[in-house]
């Protein structure tokens, strides 16, 4: 099993100081992929910059030049939450067309999977706009290039990140050949993700929302993604799957309320490979976007990693939340999505 890593130092210089996404998450990943002796068997794919052209794929030509503009006088907050720096702007084109490098690989055959350690992130990105961190919808150019540049009809977009991709639905939201499925905890950050929120036009019903309560856990997870991704994908019959791979919903991350452990990141990670495996011949790319603890974000890429590579998972220091874990219903989201989309 031949697994690509698309990474670079230039992702380190997207400086956004104290800001609890910077630079040392990458740092801690490849130093832990190193002490596991994974970095040795992984394929490295070095990025290129994506063109204008390619940006546009997702993104208003005011936005580009907004970022490009606010990056050469120097950075600073885009919004509350979002930060640019000099090179900020380099550094996004690099992050998408790094992803991209990713997608040729995949669909070339060079490689069976991919995993895209890179930064800033994206999913939050909406066309018009940078927000929740997040300067180019990497994944969403991805899929938009996976489109015209391979000739593919079905793209699956599988987003497990802790907070809804706002920007990336909103992309999609009327184009049927990319299905949209987002777990995420709701309410939360940016309020988006309803159940009702489906598509609209030709794209009704390739929007797929289950909106999780806070203190999920694996087994939560486990379901929401064997009782609906399983059945949705197997219907939609992608040619390729991208994931908006988001580690915020460890127990030990701060910015959520969720309580997976670095072995249910595994569980959701096989289940989508198992998908790849069994609809389109192990096609199959992951690009990081959230996850801030710096303990739980690498172990948790490296769980990745050794799923992708058919490998054992190793032992998880951090292991379960302290005290008394108290499962969550969610039968009635469950449900609720399912009957939404004609699973039941």
């Amino acid at each position: 099993m031949t697994v690509g890593l698309v990474y670079d130092p230039i992702y380190l210089k997207h400086d956004t100081g104290a800001h609890v996404e910077n630079y040392q998450r990458l740092l801690a990943t490849i130093e832990v992929l190193e002490q596991s002796q994974l970095l040795d068997r992984l394929t490295t794919l070095p990025p290129r910059a994506a063109s204008i052209d390619e940006v546009s794929l997702a993104h208003s030509d005011h936005h580009i030049t907004r970022v490009q503009s606010f990056s050469s006088r120097g950075g600073g907050w885009l919004d509350g939450d979002t930060v640019a720096s000099p090179d900020s702007y380099e550094v996004a084109l690099c992050a998408a067309g790094g992803v991209l490098c990713g997608v040729d690989a995949v669909m070339r055959g060079e490689v069976n999977h991919a995993f895209a350690l890179v930064r800033p992130p994206g999913h939050h990105a909406t066309p018009d706009e940078a927000m929740g961190f997040c300067l180019f919808n990497n994944i969403a150019i991805a899929a938009k290039y996976a489109l015209e540049n391979h000739n593919l009809e079905r793209v699956l977009i599988a987003d497990f990140d802790v907070h809804h991709g706002n920007g990336t639905e909103v992309i999609f939201y009327n184009d049927p050949r990319v299905l949209y499925f987002s777990t995420h905890q709701y309410p939360h950050y940016p309020g988006t993700g309803a159940i009702s929120d489906d598509g609209s036009g030709e794209g009704k019903g390739t929007t797929v929302n289950v909106p999780l309560p806070a203190y999920c856990g694996d087994s939560e997870y486990h379901r929401s993604y064997r009782e609906i991704l399983v059945p949705v994908a197997r219907r939609f019959q992608p040619q390729l799957i991208l994931v908006s791979a988001g580690y915020d919903l460890h127990w030990a991350d701060q910015l959520s309320m969720m309580e997976l452990t670095v072995d249910g990141f595994g569980s959701i990670v096989s289940i989508i490979k198992e998908l790849a495996d069994e609809l389109c011949q192990g096609k199959l790319l992951l690009s990081l976007e959230g996850g801030y603890h710096l303990k739980a974000l690498p172990l948790s890429i490296r769980a990745t990693i050794e799923v992708l590579l058919g490998s054992p998972l190793s032992t998880d220091p951090l292991g379960k939340p302290p005290g008394d874990f108290i499962p969550v219903n969610i039968n009635s989201v469950l449900e609720q999505v399912a009957a939404r989309h004609g699973l039941r």
